[in-house]
């Protein structure tokens, strides 16, 4: 059953087939396919990024992923069972020529996977898109969804995996079927990145695998996480970009307290501070 975006009211089906006006949609019928893992590898080689946005978002190489996340489209909350799912992988959002790079782990309830933008419509998003909006990087303290009116400024997203996976778990081949994405991706911007904030382990992590792939002097031994945790990693050009740590935004951090409104202003004003 088809059922209506809450923003443009528009009739869609879950998961949202390519190429029929979901705002913002970067894929249509043509867009190639990744079936597989070397299918990725093919199509992220020589991709600009708005090819690069189009595949990721229509990709199949996971089959674990890809049956959760369609499943979750079909099988919906009861909260949300009126709305139309995205049901597809959430690709990298924001400036193309950014001066932040925001790195993180979708969480498995992400928001994501119904409003086809990532970290969006769940509490996750709403402390992240607040917080950005608190240190200028953002135009509004909410994001809703695709096609609400928001902005980041100098900043972009991508997540580390482009599914949200099962209990937040991806499997490391799972991770490494995706990485090519993210290693195009941050190819593709990184010659205006300062700073690279990193939500959680799992995004210090890959971001730190991703520089260092891209030929940057990451610091050995590898940096050790915790929050507000900075590391310089040293371009080959020559230029710095800084690595930003914070504890994510889930649930499970900000109602225990272990992450706190403050705390995560910190860390992204720190980032908004070397943007300017």
């Amino acid at each position: 059953m088809d059922h209506a975006h809450p923003v443009t009211g528009q009739e869609f089906a879950s998961p949202v087939p390519p190429g029929t006006g979901w705002p913002g949609d970067p894929a249509d019928a043509s867009t190639p396919v990744a079936h597989d893992a070397d299918d990725v590898v093919r199509l992220a080689a020589t991709a600009d990024l708005p090819s690069l946005e189009a595949a990721v978002s229509v990709c199949r190489a996971c089959d674990r992923l890809v049956r959760w996340r369609e499943d979750v489209a079909r099988d919906k909350r009861a909260s949300f069972a009126t709305e139309p799912y995205w049901g597809r992988p959430i690709g990298g959002w924001g400036d193309p020529h950014p001066r932040v790079l925001v790195v993180g782990l979708a969480p498995a309830a992400n928001g994501g996977n119904r409003t086809g933008r990532i970290f969006t419509g769940d509490r996750s998003g709403d402390w992240l898109f607040a917080s950005l909006h608190r240190v200028g990087l953002a135009t509004q303290p909410t994001s809703v969804h695709a096609g609400d009116g928001q902005r980041l400024l100098h900043t972009r997203m991508v997540a580390a995996v482009r599914c949200a996976p099962p209990d937040n778990r991806p499997t490391i081949d799972e991770r490494d079927a995706c990485a090519p994405w993210l290693r195009r991706e941050v190819a593709l911007v990184e010659g205006s990145l300062r700073a690279v904030v990193c939500l959680g382990q799992y995004g210090w992590d890959a971001a730190l695998r991703t520089f260092r792939a891209l030929g940057y002097d990451v610091p050995r031994p590898k940096p050790r996480f915790t929050h507000a945790a900075e590391a310089s990693l040293r371009a080959p050009d020559g230029r710095e970009v800084l690595l930003l740590a914070s504890f994510h935004p889930s649930q499970q951090n900000t109602f225990t307290g272990r992450l706190t409104a403050p705390m995560l202003d910190a860390v992204l004003g720190r980032a908004a501070s070397l943007a300017r």
